[in-house]
């Protein structure tokens, strides 16, 4: 492999607080003036806050979760909900 073109490999946290959940694992990913948070080993690692997880995604959980932003699920339902009376 040549010299000086891979991306740095390191040891990362990646956190999903709204499930309470992190994991250790390798990445990539660059880290500069990132908060750094104290794993179960001791050490202090990197953390990627990251907003689903499979603690939190309905596929491995078996829970249906609809997250509502500004009211678009209800906008969705009450236009397709007129549409439905208005051709029965």
């Amino acid at each position: 492999m040549k010299e000086g073109i891979h991306p740095t490999y390191r040891e990362v946290i990646f956190q999903d607080p709204g499930a309470n959940f992190a994991f250790l694992t390798r990445s990539t990913i660059d880290v500069k003036g990132r908060e750094t948070m104290k794993w179960e080993d001791g050490q202090e690692y990197p953390v990627i806050r990251v907003e689903i997880s499979s603690a939190s995604h309905p596929f491995y959980t078996g829970k249906q979760k609809i997250v509502d932003t500004a009211g678009r699920v209800e906008k969705f339902r009450q236009r397709y909900s007129r549409n439905a009376r208005a051709t029965k």
